[in-house]
Order: structure tokens, then C-alpha cells, then sequence
């Protein structure tokens, strides 16, 4: 035992100092001397390439398969559409999102490579740490929100099986956002989520599957329970229109546009976990994974809502909210495995599109001192405690509404990567000239390429206005008609930064980043140095000998 305390107090000792958080040197890397890197960081080695098409047919369960997607048709509905205008949305507004997830998914399952270096060849070396903080920040909030989600569910559990635990008094000033029972649960629930999140992306994929099978059940069985204690699914399906002429046509493009709005962050990060697919075929299948899961959840909800207006004489379009309803013996023991089964959901959403993304971001921006553990450590504690989600939900609607327009920002930089790898670069990369900072995408002394910051900024600023109308609603009507292109943000971002991107290449070629064929390793390459030795052509820069086979 006092081994054990002197080498717990010889570790606390050695990492009082900035230099004992240093990371040992990971071999394998691409780095330059000198630069420093890691495994998670570094491209994906073979052991860790586990994942198969059904990995990612779980993987997008584990990410669609949350409250909030139940909760969808609801927004719609609610501004005055129909249920059949809310289905049209999510299918096609899902359709929409899986092409960058295609084409982005190709960059990680191809090359092995996560988002923030991945994003290089298009922005540039440090110019790409513009697009990495900005992924980085959008997964933070919505870690935060997942999380607090997961917390209610994690009330249900534990008020199934002690009633009392809903009346515990309350000692947290109402200014708060919480109340003391929910702060408990909001420690129970992260203090659960926090070894889940620990555990290797590889490592993960009978995680998701595990999610699928129990999520499905629950909502099945969540459907079952309602149709039979209203005696049919209710009238939702006849409620008539709300708005009409022209006023409804701009609110069915918007709602469409939320709908890929609210894919944004994955369209943009999804290679951080392409890569660990063993083929490329993976990635294809996501055309039809995500409509299908959005259209089957998004009708879950609508059937359990219109039939809790029969039952409890309200529309209750939160899953947790109607279980929350049920008492007695029997309904107590449906709350405790509805309750469950959204903990393990929101863990799952958590796990694949926030945490694990956003650790990847912070690994890339600080290599030296972090990797994935460490960085899910840090994500998950600021966005849990510090970011204090309680009050976003509670305080401040028009931070939410400023959160969902965060996808102005991520439209284009999903189009900049789709259209560098696959019409300017012609999916042909040089992987370890992605991890140096002199290599061929520095693009000059600023580490810019201002191809892409233009793109950006045509891209971004038309729907700077109508992301401001829509945190202050008191700005509607002094912006003209500027809403109305913020009501289709995602096509106009995602559409304009891809063309004008290809075009700026096209008559400005940045020729020094052309290869004929992918660079896998090192091993396929002749360095520029010895060929500048035997050759002053102009072509001495270019420097390769191609073997085009991966390693």
C-alpha cells in the first residue's frame, strides 16, 4: 500500500508542470522533426480499421436515435404545417445532408485520416484551425444539451423505482435554470456517461448495436402503449393547415433546410470516423440509413404525441415527458425502461457526434499535450459543468436559435472539403504532406488558401442577416428580404462555397498540391531535396515517384 501512495504522489508530482503532461512520441507519424503528433492524430493503423457497413448502419442509429429526432416533427407542426409537410422535410432534408456525408465519409474510409487533417489541403495549414475551432465549439454546446437530455431520462429511472426521489426540496435559487433533484440527475447521469465516453472509437461498435436493439424496443413498445390507452393513434393526421399561399412555401423550405441544418456538424466531421472503416462500401449505405431512421423516429413521434392529446388532453411531443405520465406498478416499470433506454441513446449521440469530434478537434490544436482520452476528459467537463446547459435550455432561446444557425458556418467548410478532394484534387492526396508544416498544402507563409477564404466569405455573409433576425426577433422586417435566403442557408452555403471554390481553382490553380496519384507513405515518395539535386526544372518542387498502391 505506501508503494502504491508514493507512485500515486510521484505521478500528482510529475504533472504539476506543464512538462509533465507532455505526451511520450508515438512512432509512425509524418511529423516534422522537431513537430509533435500522436496515434489518434496519425493515420489510422490497420488494428484500429474495424468497422464494416454495419457498423455504420449502428453508428447512425446511435446518432439519430435520440430525443431530439423524436421531437422533430414537432417544430413543424408547430409553426403550422402538417404532419405530411413534416415527413417531406426529414426525408428530404435528410437526403440532402447525406450528400456531403458521402462525399466527406469517402476522404476518412480512403485515407484514413480525421477531419482536422483532412480540412488542410483546403484551407491550409493554419487556416484549418479556423474550421477545427469551429467544429470544435458547435460540439460543445450540443454535448452540453445531449447531456442535460440525458439527465431527464435519467430521472425516469430513478423516480421508477423510488417515487419519493421526485420530491426532494429544492435548495438552488430559481435564477439557477435547476432545480436540486435535477442536479442530481444531471451528476448521475454524466457521472454513468463519463467510462462510456472513455472507451476507444474503435472499440465501440457493439455499443451502437446494443443501442439499436434496445432504443427500438422502447419506442416500439412506447407507440404500442399509447395507441392502446387512446384507443387509436388520435387526430393529428387531420389537423388542418395553419398558414397558406406563399407564407407556407418559405416555411416548408425552411423547415427543409432545419432538417440538413441540423446534420451540419456530422456532414462536416464524419471522416473522424469513416476512417476506422475497413473498405470504402461502408460509406455508401449512409444514403439510406439516415432518412430511414429520421422518417421511423419522426413517425414515432407524431403517432405518441397525437394519441397523448386523447389521453392526457395535450400534445406531449417529448418521449420522457409522456413516460413521466405513466404511474402505478406497471407504469412505473414502462418509465424505468423508457428511461433507460434514452440514457443509453443520449450516451450513444454523445459518443458519436460530439465528444469524439470535438477530442479529435483539441487533439489536432494541441498534439503535444493532448490526445482522444484526454480530450474527451476536457470536452466533457466544460460542456457539462462549465457551459452550465441547464441554463441554455432554461434562459436562452436565442442562443439555441444562434446554435442551429452555427450551420452557416459549417456548410461551407463541408462543401470546401468535398470540393477539394473531389474535383480540384481529384481525390489524389499526399498523406504525409498533410501532417507537415512546410509541405505542399502550406500553400504560402500564412499557411492560407485564399481560394478557399474567399468561397467562405461569399458563402457565410448573405445569411449573416437572417441568422441575427433570427437570435432578435425584434430585427425582423428591418432586413428586407434577407430572411428569406437564411430560410435555405445549408443548400445556398454548401452550393455557393463548392462552386465558387471550383472555380477559383479551376482558373487559379495552386499546381504545387497536384499529384497524379494518392502518396500514401513516405516510402512512395522521392523528397524534393534530392531531386532538386538533379534538376532545375520548374517541376523540381513536385518531387514524387508514385506507387499508387495503398500501405
Amino acid at each position: 500500500m505506501s508503494r502504491r501512495i508514493a507512485r500515486i504522489k510521484e505521478d500528482v508530482k510529475s504533472h504539476s508542470t506543464l512538462e509533465g503532461w507532455i505526451l511520450p512520441r508515438q512512432t509512425g507519424s509524418f511529423a516534422d522533426p522537431g513537430e509533435w503528433t500522436n496515434i489518434d492524430m496519425d493515420v489510422t493503423p490497420l488494428d484500429r480499421r474495424t468497422w464494416s457497413a454495419w457498423t455504420m448502419f449502428g453508428y447512425w442509429f446511435s446518432d439519430a436515435l435520440n430525443a431530439q429526432s423524436w421531437m422533430a416533427p414537432a417544430s413543424i407542426i408547430a409553426i403550422g404545417l402538417t404532419w405530411r409537410e413534416a415527413v417531406v422535410c426529414i426525408i428530404f432534408g435528410s437526403l440532402v445532408c447525406t450528400v456531403p456525408l458521402v462525399l466527406n465519409g469517402m476522404v476518412g474510409a480512403r485515407l484514413h485520416i480525421p477531419y482536422p487533417v483532412a480540412i488542410r489541403p483546403a484551407f491550409g495549414w493554419y487556416f484549418a484551425r479556423f474550421a477545427v475551432v469551429v467544429r470544435a465549439i458547435t460540439a460543445l454546446f450540443w454535448h452540453a444539451i445531449q447531456t442535460y437530455t440525458g439527465s431527464t431520462a435519467m430521472t425516469q429511472i430513478i423516480r421508477s423505482i423510488w417515487p419519493s426521489y421526485l420530491d426532494i426540496p429544492n435548495h438552488i435559487p430559481e435564477s439557477v435554470g435547476i432545480t436540486t433533484q435535477g442536479m442530481v440527475s444531471h451528476l448521475i447521469f454524466w457521472t454513468v456517461q463519463f467510462p462510456i465516453l472513455l472507451i476507444p472509437p474503435h472499440k465501440l461498435k457493439w455499443f451502437f448495436v446494443a443501442k439499436c436493439v434496445l432504443v427500438i424496443t422502447a419506442s416500439v413498445a412506447t407507440v404500442i402503449t399509447m395507441t392502446s390507452k387512446a384507443g387509436g393513434a388520435g387526430d393529428i393526421w387531420n389537423l388542418p393547415y395553419g398558414v397558406h399561399g406563399t407564407a407556407r412555401s418559405w416555411l416548408i423550405l425552411s423547415s427543409l433546410s432545419s432538417i440538413t441544418g441540423g446534420w451540419a456538424t456530422m456532414a462536416t466531421n464524419i471522416p473522424d470516423f469513416t476512417r476506422y472503416l475497413k473498405t470504402d462500401k461502408g460509406v455508401y449505405f449512409q444514403v439510406a440509413f439516415l432518412p430511414g431512421i429520421q422518417l421511423m423516429l419522426g413517425f414515432f413521434g407524431i403517432i405518441c404525441c397525437s394519441a397523448s392529446k386523447v389521453v392526457y388532453g395535450k400534445y406531449i411531443w417529448d418521449p420522457l415527458e409522456i413516460a413521466a405520465q405513466w404511474d402505478g406498478p406497471a407504469g412505473r416499470a414502462g418509465a424505468f425502461f423508457v428511461g433507460l433506454s434514452w440514457v443509453v441513446a443520449q450516451i450513444g449521440t454523445n459518443v458519436s457526434a460530439n465528444v469524439i469530434s470535438c477530442a479529435n478537434d483539441i487533439c489536432c490544436l494541441f498534439p503535444k499535450y493532448i490526445n482522444i482520452k484526454r480530450g474527451v476528459i476536457i470536452a466533457t467537463i466544460t460542456a457539462a459543468w462549465i457551459m452550465q446547459p441547464w441554463k441554455i435550455i432554461h434562459s436562452a432561446q436565442s442562443l439555441l436559435a444562434f446554435m442551429a444557425g452555427l450551420g452557416i458556418f459549417l456548410a461551407p467548410i463541408a462543401a470546401l472539403l468535398s470540393a477539394d478532394f473531389w474535383v480540384v484534387h481529384k481525390h489524389k492526396y499526399d498523406v504525409p504532406g498533410l501532417y507537415r508544416k512546410s509541405g505542399r498544402y502550406r500553400y504560402n507563409k500564412y499557411g492560407t488558401n485564399w481560394r478557399a477564404a474567399v468561397a467562405f466569405l461569399i458563402s457565410v455573409c448573405p445569411s449573416l442577416p437572417g441568422m441575427a433576425a433570427s437570435v432578435n426577433p425584434s430585427l425582423v422586417g428591418k432586413i428586407g428580404d434577407a430572411d428569406k435566403l437564411y430560410y435555405m442557408f445549408y443548400f445556398w452555403g454548401y452550393t455557393s462555397a463548392f462552386v465558387v471554390y471550383c472555380v477559383l481553382s479551376h482558373f487559379f490553380p495552386a499546381e504545387e498540391t497536384k499529384i497524379p496519384a494518392t502518396i500514401y507513405d513516405d516510402g512512395d515518395v522521392i523528397s524534393a531535396e534530392v531531386e532538386k539535386a538533379d534538376s532545375d526544372t520548374p517541376d523540381e518542387k513536385k518531387g514524387y515517384e508514385i506507387d499508387a498502391s495503398p500501405v
